[in-house]
């Protein structure tokens, strides 16, 4: 059997991390495990060891812990919005809604253009863009 040996890039699996808007990020922030301790063990562990591959377990806990986190505060992003837009009145939920529409779009053209970038760096702004463009819908 064949041992898998995970690197940094592991981390960069599914979608980044949600951008939280700062006008619900308190309620949506609130009681949810940031991971902070964990991050700070790998980071901890890199440091004390150079290279990742010494840091296994620590890059393992921290990816099972975002996924968790992330999950969460998608869901919790998804229903402050839905409760934002029914407390607002109707022509600040229109705005409200106009403007993630015109958020989306100008996300989709820049994927496109991301999608030109060869390499690393090109994979790393398609990877948020469409993280950000999938939150954003």
């Amino acid at each position: 059997m064949e041992e898998t040996i995970l690197v940094g890039d592991d981390l960069m699996m599914g979608p980044p991390s949600p951008l939280i808007p700062p006008e619900i990020a308190s309620h949506v922030l609130e009681g949810v495990d940031l991971c902070d301790g964990i991050l700070k063990n790998l980071f901890l562990c890199l440091q004390i060891n150079d290279i990742e591959p010494f840091c296994q377990d620590e890059i393992a806990l921290y990816r099972q812990c975002a996924e968790k986190r992330d999950k969460e505060l998608r869901q919790r992003l998804q229903d402050s919005e839905c409760k934002l837009g029914l407390s607002m009145p109707i022509d600040d939920a229109k705005e409200r809604a106009a403007q993630l529409e015109s958020e989306v779009t100008s996300l989709e053209r820049r994927l496109i253009l991301a999608s030109g970038i060869e390499g690393m760096e090109g994979f790393r702004q398609r990877w948020s863009l469409h993280g950000r463009l999938t939150d954003t819908k």
